[in-house]
């Protein structure tokens, strides 16, 4: 084909094919991350080779994970990556959240701390700083809908009930479950976030909303209030182990 054609094929055309046919006949099974990563930056970048972007992406973001949760800003620092190219990847994202959140939605995680970590994790892990979310449920402990309600380091001072209640109320909520992140990895509960889960328990307790879980998200683990016994003895008005 000549070189002065309009429509010349770029340099990575047959290993993007090859890709896209590799992904519809198996999947994502034998992919390497950088390889995923590369063919969703393809969906906005019809003639240019991405492999040598999706690998400086995955070098300066430090793992898969990071580059999914990387800003467009940050992601439009590597070179080969762009606002339009950068599409891909961030609707890949959101497609993944949305669908498992769309999972759980009308579902009881009641009695599931793992489905419900599956979910959390993929919207709250690696960020950099803490994020407090409430899942709202109702009479059937049926989730009725997510809402972060604060970001920063939870302390008593820094989540406040009555902005929690006035949100359970506002979604018409009978029951509540809390989830935040520990940014350092390590998911074992503070004396702080011990305090503010039998905070809030008692300011929902006033107005008759029960809380069902508080989750903390770590690094691919999580520890749960509920199945380490606390939420029931902070409800009973029992001491809680540190």
């Amino acid at each position: 084909m000549s070189e002065t054609k309009a429509h010349k094929e770029h340099k990575g055309a047959g290993h993007r094919k090859r890709l896209r046919e590799k992904f519809l006949a198996s999947g994502l099974e034998g992919f390497h991350d950088y390889e995923v990563i590369e063919l969703l930056l393809t969906l906005a970048t019809p003639r240019r080779d991405c492999k040598d972007a999706a690998k400086a992406a995955l070098k300066q973001f430090k793992s898969f994970q990071g580059v999914f949760e990387a800003s467009v800003e940050e992601m439009c620092e590597i070179d080969g990556i762009g606002p339009t190219n950068v599409f891909g990847v961030k609707l890949a994202k959101a497609v993944a959240d949305r669908y498992l959140e769309k999972r759980l939605i009308k579902r009881d995680p009641v009695n599931n701390s793992q489905e419900l970590f599956d979910y959390l994790y993929g919207t709250m892990r690696d960020r950099n700083r803490e994020c407090f979310k409430a899942l709202f449920l109702d009479a059937k402990n049926r989730i009725i809908g997510t809402e972060t309600l604060f970001e920063g380091t939870l302390t008593a001072s820094s989540v406040y009930p009555r902005e929690v209640v006035r949100a359970a109320l506002d979604q018409h909520a009978a029951a509540l479950i809390f989830a935040h992140n520990h940014p350092s990895g390590d998911p074992s509960p503070s004396a702080e976030d011990i305090a503010v889960t039998r905070q809030l328990i008692e300011a929902c307790r006033v107005m008759g909303i029960t809380v069902h879980e508080h989750l903390v998200i770590g690094d691919n683990r999580y520890f749960s209030f509920a199945d380490a016994g606390y939420i029931s003895r902070m409800v009973q008005g029992k001491e809680t182990p540190l």
